[in-house]
Order: structure tokens, then C-alpha cells, then sequence
């Protein structure tokens, strides 16, 4: 089954479940934020956030202001995740803060970028996995405590470390991609990644990857302007 979504390009990747706050500044996301306070009451008021392949989040603009025609394309991944309006402040300069959650994840079928002045796509809505799955249980212990382990590793107050991660194997694996410094990359692989058991497995190398390097040169093993800046868990 396909849908059409407003979609937000962002430099970051959002998972089911997370809270992305945004500053809303540009004319053309102001008018998706119009549209969605303005949807009749009980609609869903949410868009697809995806993160960039190439291009910038921000569309130039002339020295009057004005979108420069064809200067905010940009090059979407296929996988994003749509993110329900939760809260709004409109600001003095008609901007709005607002604050979102991260809800179901899909894939790209098309993208439209005549239909509004932001970007709208035909999107497929991917698989969520349903019931018990003994698997991923067994494998949610283990990435709990190579998590651990690894914040151990970046935090310098080892009383934050006592924090309660979540036992339901499939909202670890949101939290454990969102939160670990990981680059655009590899979250991206990790969202597009249907069932919990692969992307539980796929962290735990990840997370063994950094924590080794991280033991060898005690830094954050990838350049700071690859790390995608990570949603707050809900």
C-alpha cells in the first residue's frame, strides 16, 4: 500500500520512536507546517523526514530572498521515517520551533517537486516485526551490554551510565542507531534494515568496531562533520 507524504530533507536519519526537534526557518517548510496545524482534527499531522545523499538541507536563495529555481535539489536515500507533529511555537519572525516523533518507517516510490512548494513522494510503508521473537530477545541482552560497555567508553560521568535502556528488542535497536556516534551512513543502513534480529546483529559489529577503536585512540573514530546529529529518545 503507497501514500503520499510531505517530506523533509534533513542531514540526519530519524527512527520510529525518537524526538527530533526542529527550527523551522525556510518559507517553503513554513507552509508544511501551516498545512499540517491546519488539518481537519484527528487527521494525522506528520511528514517523511529522509536523510541527504547529495545536496544541501538549505535551498540558496537570491540577494532578495527568494528560492534560487533548482538550487535546492538535493538527492534523497530511499528509507526515511515519518515524523508526527507532537508540538509548535511560532516564533516573532514567522518561523515555528517544533517538536516531532519519529513514528513508521518507508520507502520511496517517487518524488514530486511540483505538486507544493516542498517536497511531496508516493512512499511504500515497510514491514514492522509483530510477536515474540526469541532471536532478537537473545541478541537484545548482548547489545545491551556492548552498549554499555561502549558508553562507558564516551562519557566521562559513568553515573549517566545507570539510565534504563529499553528491553523490547526492537526499540533498543532504534535508540542503540540513533544514540551511538555513528556516521549518516551506517544509521541509514541501519533504518532500511527490516527485521530487528539483522539490525540488532548489524549493531552489535558497529558497536564493537568503535569500542575497539575508541580503547586504541580514546576519540570518537570518525570526523565530526560525518556524525549525524541524533534525535532525543522519546
Amino acid at each position: 500500500m503507497t501514500a503520499r507524504l510531505p517530506v523533509f530533507p534533513l542531514g540526519t536519519v530519524l527512527f520510529p520512536g525518537l524526538v527530533l526537534p526542529l527550527h523551522i526557518f525556510e518559507e517553503r517548510y513554513r507552509a508544511l507546517v501551516r498545512h499540517l496545524v491546519g488539518l481537519p482534527e484527528g487527521a494525522p499531522r506528520e511528514f517523511g523526514v529522509v536523510a541527504i545523499q547529495a545536496g544541501w538541507e538549505v535551498a540558496p536563495t537570491a540577494p532578495d530572498g527568494r528560492p534560487v529555481p533548482g538550487g535546492g535539489d538535493v538527492t534523497l536515500h530511499e528509507v526515511g521515517c515519518t515524523a508526527e507533529l507532537r508540538q509548535v511555537t511560532e516564533r516573532p519572525d514567522g518561523g515555528f520551533d517544533i517538536v516531532t516523533v519519529g513514528r513508521r518507517r518507508f520507502r520511496i516510490a517517487g518524488v514530486d517537486r511540483e505538486a507544493a512548494p516542498y517536497l511531496t513522494a508516493e512512499v511504500e510503508w515497510l514491514p514492522e516485526p509483530g510477536g515474540p521473537d526469541e532471536v532478537a530477545d537473545l541478541l537484545a541482552a548482548r547489545v545491551i551490554s556492548v552498549f554499555r560497555q561502549y558508553l562507558g567508553l564516551i562519557r566521562a560521568d559513568q553515573e549517566e551510565l545507570s539510565e534504563q535502556l529499553p528491553e523490547d528488542p526492537t526499540v533498543l535497536s532504534h535508540l542503540v542507531a540513533a544514540t551511538a556516534a555513528l556516521t549518516v551512513a551506517d544509521r541509514q543502513r541501519l533504518l532500511a534494515i527490516d527485521d530487528t534480529a539483522a539490525r540488532l546483529r548489524a549493531e552489535l559489529r558497529l558497536l564493537n568496531r568503535e569500542a575497539a577503536l575508541l580503547r586504541q585512540v580514546r576519540a570518537v573514530p570518525v570526523p565530526l562533520a560525518e556524525l549525524a546529529s541524533p534525535p532525543t529518545p522519546n
